[in-house]
């Protein structure tokens, strides 16, 4: 005979009962903000299932952990730096503590992490950044495998399950808008610079794409670069990619660093910015205002991402609804790179 006990999680739960995990969390805990309709309900799935609550199950509705894991790639990124010091702040102020594990760019190591953070209890994972979004479905499933037992909050990235929160820029009318306004500004050959394929680079690449198809401009693979790296090192790829004979009057970076590496390629080669190289970066970091001139940059409102994210989880801990996808609007913020 198979054990019903080991075959569902509050997860299972929630979902036949119709109610969130928090509130048959609430239940176990004999809570009294939960009606009496709805925890007879809870209690009746339970005793149909034989299911047995473990830690996490009767920590979420009395409080005893109040942990959420945080994973992102690399806190020397400065998007990412900014935000898990936003998520950290905001949860601190809800009187939440965090775990940080930075994973790295491996798919093997994410999944380790983010089944380890599982292991540590949490209350919850927030994943920070589009680089854990897979291209595929079956390589997603270790997030929505976790996501079956506790929330699941991806910050900038998008997958379409129970139990997963997304909040995002809308990435893709950001770029759609920067390459329409290097077009304006007199640009034909726009260079996109970006470094690793991920959900929000693709958003990017799509919008620039239909950017250049309403200018009526072939779409030039070749001025889809890759570069990984410093600014000194993207100067030096950019030297060597102008020098094999790509020319390109417009640069459209997806992060602002990428941005600052062109234009210190433009410096070293002689090129004037804005007048014969336009340059728009990406994140309005503080590398915008510190470069010469000040850079155009897209900010993706980095802060009110995180503090989106933040609220939609508290909502959830507390037995309450939250959407599931929030796309939140960007702004151009026009500086001395694009001024001609």
């Amino acid at each position: 005979m198979i054990e019903k006990e080991k075959q569902h999680t509050i997860y299972d739960i929630s979902k036949k009962a119709g109610v969130s995990i928090a509130t048959v969390s609430r239940v176990l805990n004999d809570s009294p903000k939960v009606s009496q309709k709805t925890r007879e309900r809870v209690l009746a799935v339970i005793k149909e299932s034989g299911y047995e609550p473990n830690a996490y199950a009767r920590g979420l509705g009395s409080g005893s952990m109040r942990t959420i894991g945080i994973l992102c790639a690399d806190v020397a990124d400065i998007y990412l730096a900014n935000a898990v010091s936003f998520l950290e702040k905001n949860l601190r102020q809800n009187g939440f503590n965090t775990i940080l594990n930075c994973t790295g760019d491996d798919y093997k190591t994410k999944v380790r992490c983010m089944k380890a953070m599982e292991g540590r209890r949490v209350d919850a994972v927030i994943l920070a950044g589009s680089q854990y979004i897979e291209s595929t479905l079956p390589k997603n499933q270790y997030i929505i495998d976790v996501s079956r037992h506790i929330p699941v909050m991806l910050l900038n990235g998008y997958i379409k399950s129970d139990n997963i929160y997304c909040n995002l820029s809308d990435d893709y009318s950001a770029f759609y808008d920067a390459a329409m306004e290097l077009y304006q500004k007199g640009c034909r050959k726009i260079l996109f610079l970006y470094r690793e394929i991920s959900y929000s680079r693709n958003l990017k690449y799509k919008g620039y794409c239909e950017a250049l198809k309403d200018c009526q401009i072939e779409l030039d693979e070749s001025l889809v670069l890759r570069c990984n790296g410093k600014m000194e090192q993207i100067k030096s790829q950019l030297i060597t990619y102008y020098k094999e004979g790509h020319e390109f009057d417009g640069v459209l970076a997806c992060d602002d660093e990428l941005a600052i590496g062109a234009m210190k390629f433009a410096r070293e080669i002689g090129i004037h910015i804005p007048e014969e190289l336009a340059v728009i970066g990406c994140n309005n970091s503080v590398l915008s205002i510190c470069s010469s001139p000040e850079l155009s940059s897209i900010d993706n409102k980095c802060e009110l991402l995180c503090i989106n994210t933040v609220s939609s989880l508290m909502r959830l801990l507390e037995g309450q609804e939250a959407v599931q996808k929030t796309v939140l609007s960007t702004d151009y913020i026009p500086r001395g790179t694009t001024k001609r």
